[in-house]
Parts: structure tokens; C-alpha cells; sequence
């Protein structure tokens, strides 16, 4: 790694350890990894796309109650080791626009290193670590993990997607159709194998609780 990332691999680690929601730095760990991974066959700006994976959920608002204070920290580490300012402003417009929330409504256009960098993370919110994750969230913001009685939501927006909801109708809502939304061919390809899995595990939870 060269001597900015490693700094902002340590700065990241500083901010996400102590997550419990699914989002902490093991997580980014994994973004990092699959995104090296994409970046093997799709030869973009690596350095911007890994400083995009390792800070992108340093201030979601999912996460932190300051998100702007969170942004602002990481702009200035951003600048303190030596990225440009259209360096900086790529990495936050990935940040910005790569989530399944900011696309609810509209389409976000991301350039190539942000598709690849929006692949690895939501590559790790699916298969058998995603489902991990989704019910650590879960139990973090006190949802139910099911409820027969409250059918999945068709018509998600951007205000309503976070409102307590059970974890397994998550699946439905979100994670079930990621693999079709990813941006590259091995993406699609991985994110088919986890959807299968999921698919398989939601069957095999709905059946051992209606008995």
C-alpha cells in the first residue's frame, strides 16, 4: 500500500472499531479485499477506489449521530495526507452516491472506481456473512427478527427505508435484490452464489418457526 493509504487504513480502523451493528472495521476489512479483488479485472484508479472502500461508512448517518462532525474529520485526514482536492471530492462523491438508500429514488451515476467499490460492499451484504450482519443490525436498532403478520414493503423510499422493520423482511426489501443491481460481470457472478444461499437459509428460518 502506498504511505496515504495505510494512513487511512489506520484512520478508519480508528473510527469503525467498536461497530456491533455489522458495520465495524472487519466489515471494511472485507469491502477492502473484494474491491482488490474487482480491481484485478477491471483496472481503474486504485488508490481512490480503496480509500473510497475503507472510509465509506466512516460518517453514514446510519452509524453516527454527527455525521457532519464525522465528515469533516475525514476531509481533514484526507487532506493531512496528502490527497488533492479533486481527489478528495471523487472519494466523497462515491461515498455519497454509492448506497442502496441514495439510490432508492434515483439512479446515482458513480464513476468506475465508485462501481466497484459499491460492488465489494454490497457483496458483503450478502451469503452467510450478510446474514450475520443483518441480524447483528437488527439487534442493535431492536427489531423483530420476524413477524408473519407484517408483509415485506414494495414501495421503499429513501425516508421510509429505515424505519424499524423485521430482519427477515430486510431480505426481501433489500438484500435479495442485490446481486441483480451489481455493477461488474464477477459481482454478478459471486452476488448469484449469495442470493442462493440466502434464498435457502430464509426457506429453511420460515419453516423451523411455523412449526
Amino acid at each position: 500500500m502506498t504511505e496515504r493509504l495505510t494512513a487511512v487504513a489506520d484512520f478508519a480502523q480508528q473510527m469503525m472499531t467498536g461497530d456491533r451493528s455489522g458495520h465495524g472495521f472487519d466489515h471494511i476489512e472485507r469491502v477492502v479485499n473484494l474491491t482488490r479483488q474487482l480491481l484485478a479485472e477491471n483496472p481503474v484508479n486504485g488508490e481512490i477506489a480503496l480509500t473510497a472502500a475503507y472510509l465509506h461508512d466512516c460518517f453514514d448517518d446510519k452509524l453516527t449521530d454527527d455525521p457532519a462532525v464525522r465528515r469533516a474529520e475525514v476531509v481533514n485526514e484526507l487532506t493531512q495526507v496528502g490527497y488533492q482536492p479533486a481527489e478528495v471530492d471523487h472519494i466523497l462523491a462515491i461515498i455519497d452516491h454509492m448506497s442502496f438508500a441514495a439510490n432508492l429514488e434515483q439512479h446515482q451515476e458513480l464513476s468506475p472506481e465508485g462501481q466497484l467499490v459499491q460492488d465489494a460492499d454490497r457483496l458483503d451484504a450478502i451469503g452467510a456473512i450478510g446474514i450475520a450482519r443483518a441480524f447483528s443490525y437488527g439487534a442493535v436498532h431492536g427489531y423483530a427478527m420476524y413477524d408473519p403478520k407484517v408483509q415485506p414493503r414494495e414501495n421503499l423510499t429513501k425516508e421510509n427505508y429505515r424505519q424499524p422493520e423485521t430482519t427477515i423482511n430486510h431480505f426481501y426489501e433489500k438484500l435479495f435484490k442485490l446481486s441483480d443491481q451489481m455493477n461488474t460481470a464477477t459481482a454478478r457472478r459471486i452476488g448469484n452464489e449469495r442470493k442462493r444461499y440466502m434464498q435457502s437459509f430464509v426457506t429453511e428460518f420460515k419453516r423451523e418457526w411455523e412449526l
